[in-house]
């Protein structure tokens, strides 16, 4: 047995399934041993965007590693933005970077470069194996590291010749560490400050905005007239009819702190100190308000869950006692098409347990706004900021999810960072009904000139926020990748084209011009 297998062998011990691959020269010995692991499945990505990003939706989804497998220091450099929301996000990834032969790098071939340096950036974890013998072992670390609370990206930079050294066998997984218990002291010092009648607010992120968290979340604030927020961008949150929703803090920072004026406490449950997105002339960095004292439940690598069920319990709440309330179902929008309109309509029309990933920039908020009244569903938020994250992370979600619909709410700029995602949806026969809000422009920027006090842009300007000249065709694009697609520009045509995608197994493109 070669290095390449021991380590894929270790990998499949380890409840490792999962291996998005965009590989080169560097990387044969582990595509030849795809074949000889059994249970590991082999997805092929045009591009290490969608490696990676995929990677991320799928360990959002299951809480284990994928394995990425990718092609020296350029092909991990591909792939960056996505493992950077990856990492804001504190999903396992377990990155496999092929290198040349140790031998080798002295000579300085044209792909050699400084795969560590690279990796450093996104990882918490960075290993460059010595000998194949070795190499079993190294993948044991990695794994064990990429699921260290809260989940983090390892990168296991794998040279040619530990791939096809000889080597023993696999090794034996290391045991998945679990989230640390939330310390007595800190329930009693959130007791305490939510116990004296004064303004508080709850921020929640990571594992608390799963089900139990929103529901345990819910019962403190109905005992304490505390009110409950999530962070702006989420990696996952429960969300429909009957799961409590939260509030959404506000991406703009004077929005976000209007919200935040008032507040006495700000309890972090899972996530940290919010900041502003971006630094603004005269504007905060941290958006907590003066003389608001910040109280930390659950860092992000503790139990929140259980710390929310604590607190509920110690306050004499318990988290079924404050439901919540009952919304009426909702109906598909009429007449013109707008980002209002298509948020009315997707939260009407979504199946139940579907997995929504929201890429929509601008366009996205009347959704978010009608999705509490939606058949129960789960949300899958751009973590990290960098755009082309939202067709990659639903090829993940839905490798990961078979028996469930991914809607992939996509803004049609960002969307063009990753659309080679639709090749691999179309190969896979994924169910990912993709829904492209089309307004022809990088809208975002437009606003962000706006908020510069630019308020005519010349021509240049402009220029560069402009998608229109030419005009994309998202389902001329979509067919060629394989995708069955319509273009719609009214509320009803969107209805018609949605039920239709949900219908039928495998992708479909639902391009929405918008007015």
């Amino acid at each position: 047995m070669n290095g390449a297998e021991a380590l894929l062998r270790t990998a499949r011990a380890a409840g490792v399934d999962l291996c998005l691959a965009n590989p080169g020269t560097t990387e044969m010995p582990l595509v030849a041993a795809l074949d000889r692991v059994p249970g590991l499945r082999a997805v092929l990505g045009l591009f290490e965007g969608v490696c990676t990003g995929a990677a991320d939706g799928y360990g959002r989804m299951t809480g284990r590693p994928a394995l990425t497998l990718l092609h020296l220091g350029p092909g991990l450099a591909n792939g960056l933005a996505n493992l950077h929301n990856a990492r804001r996000a504190r999903t396992p990834v377990v990155n496999l970077v092929g290198d040349h032969a140790t031998w080798h790098l002295a000579a300085d071939a044209p792909l050699t470069s400084d795969i560590a340096s690279l990796a450093g950036a996104v990882s918490g974890f960075v290993h460059t194996p010595k000998s194949a013998a070795g190499l079993a072992e190294d993948g044991a670390a990695a794994i064990a590291a990429a699921l260290s609370p809260p989940g983090q990206v390892a990168t296991l930079i794998v040279p040619a010749d530990c791939q096809w050294g000889d080597a023993a066998g696999p090794v034996r997984p290391r045991p998945a560490a679990r989230p640390e218990p939330v310390a007595e002291a800190a329930l009693a010092g959130v007791r305490e400050a939510l116990g004296r009648g004064e303004p508080a607010l709850l921020l929640l992120g990571g594992r608390a905005l799963g089900e139990a968290g929103l529901r345990a979340a819910a019962a403190v604030a109905g005992a304490t007239g505390a009110r409950v927020a999530c962070d702006s961008f989420v990696a996952r949150m429960e969300r429909g009819a009957g799961i409590p929703a939260p509030d959404r803090l506000p991406y703009f920072p004077e929005q976000a702190t209007a919200y935040l004026e008032g507040f006495a406490h700000l309890v972090l449950v899972g996530t940290c100190a919010p900041v502003a997105f971006f630094g603004y002339p005269g504007g905060p960095s941290q958006l907590a308000p003066e003389g608001c004292r910040v109280h930390v439940l659950a860092a992000p690598h503790e139990d929140a869950e259980g710390a929310l069920a604590a607190l509920a319990r110690d306050l004499g709440a318990q988290p079924g006692a404050f439901p919540a309330a009952p919304r009426e179902r909702l109906a598909p929008a009429e007449g013109a098409l707008d980002a209002a309109t298509l948020g009315r309509t997707l939260a009407a029309l979504q199946p139940p347990g579907a997995i929504v990933v929201d890429e929509s920039a601008t366009s996205g908020m009347p959704w978010f706004l009608a999705a509490p009244a939606a058949p129960p569903h789960t949300l899958l938020g751009l973590t990290g900021g960098a755009i082309g994250q939202g067709l990659p992370c639903a090829v993940g979600a839905a490798l990961a999810c078979p028996d469930r619909r991914v809607v992939a709410l996509q803004a049609d700029g960002s969307g063009l960072y990753t659309l080679q995602a639709l090749w691999t949806m179309a190969r896979e026969q994924l169910d990912v009904t993709v829904v492209v809000c089309a307004n022809r422009a990088y809208r975002i920027l437009r606003v962000e000139l706006a908020r510069a006090g630019i308020a005519e842009p010349g021509p240049a300007a402009l220029s560069l926020t402009d998608l229109g000249h030419p005009a994309l065709d998202w389902t001329a694009l979509a067919r060629g990748f394989g995708v069955p697609a319509v273009r719609v520009e009214s509320a009803e045509a969107l209805a018609g084209a949605l039920r239709a995608a949900f219908a039928e197994p495998g992708p479909r493109l639902v391009e929405a011009l918008l007015g």
